[in-house]
């Protein structure tokens, strides 16, 4: 393994963030020849075997196959940086020590942490994966959880707030609402994005304090203030911090009957 010219692929499904993080890692780290670029995990694991890269940026989540599915393969040839959306995810690989996240959407100060543990690293041998996939499988989002099991309702979320990544507790999120590829929070002192779609934060969140109120729209009860209609008729909730008013489905009215 070569300490001058260190070589690493790049696997991430979405265009767009493949090329932001290609474009943060030539700014922040110039040594480092990205010597291929996946869309999928098919071609992560060619690419891994016609380049031998010193490093793997791997998204968890891809088609054809999972970054589980291509970190299993890596059998020790390649220092990995899962990327991931998911913080359960990352919480995962850090605890264990052998793999370093970056969560989306990227923050710069993130991958600066991620570069320096790599080029700790690069002297040494890749550590073994095994166990830390064994984790990760476990916490896949998208796996049915056992019928047993009791999960508690979502408390806080990793956040990105421009280009901080902000810990931020459910009870301070007026709303979640889908917007494009992200979900945006609605805070008391600006908004967030995540990129958790909302059908999975509605498995998640305490159903008695986030209400569906549209197709698009969880509400925090807790953040209402009043509950009217416009003068075309259509239910809309006002909260208690800010100017934003929320749309409320007509299938969903019957929620605020009682208020």
């Amino acid at each position: 393994m070569s300490l001058i010219a260190p070589t690493a692929v790049v696997a991430e499904d979405e265009a767009a963030l493949r090329g932001e993080l290609v474009e943060q890692l030539g700014k922040l780290w110039p040594e480092l020849s990205i010597v291929g670029e996946a869309a999928d995990g098919l071609e992560a694991l060619r690419l891994l075997d016609q380049h031998r890269p010193d490093i793997l940026f791997l998204d968890i989540e891809m088609p054809g196959a999972t970054g589980i599915d291509v970190a299993r393969q890596v059998g020790g040839r390649a220092h990995v940086v899962f990327v991931t959306a998911y913080d359960q995810y990352a919480v995962a690989a850090f605890d264990q020590g052998a793999v370093d996240y970056l969560l989306k959407p990227l923050a710069g100060a993130r991958l600066f942490t991620a570069i320096s543990r790599l080029k700790a690293r690069l002297g040494q041998a890749p550590a073994p994966l095994g166990p830390v996939l064994d984790q990760l499988d476990s916490r896949n989002p998208h796996a049915a959880p056992a019928p047993s099991a009791a999960r508690a309702p979502l408390r806080w979320i990793n956040a990105s707030v421009g280009q901080t990544l902000r810990l931020i507790t459910v009870d301070e999120v007026m709303f979640f609402q889908s917007d494009n590829k992200y979900t945006r929070l609605g805070l008391k002192d600006g908004e967030a994005l995540i990129r958790k779609p909302l059908k999975e934060l509605i498995d998640e969140l305490d159903p008695q304090q986030f209400w569906q109120i549209h197709r698009s729209t969880l509400v925090n009860v807790n953040a209402i203030a009043s509950v009217s209609r416009d003068f075309r008729g259509r239910m809309q909730i006002k909260l208690k911090h800010g100017t934003e008013t929320l749309l409320v489905a007509e299938s969903c009215a019957h929620l605020f009957r009682q208020m």
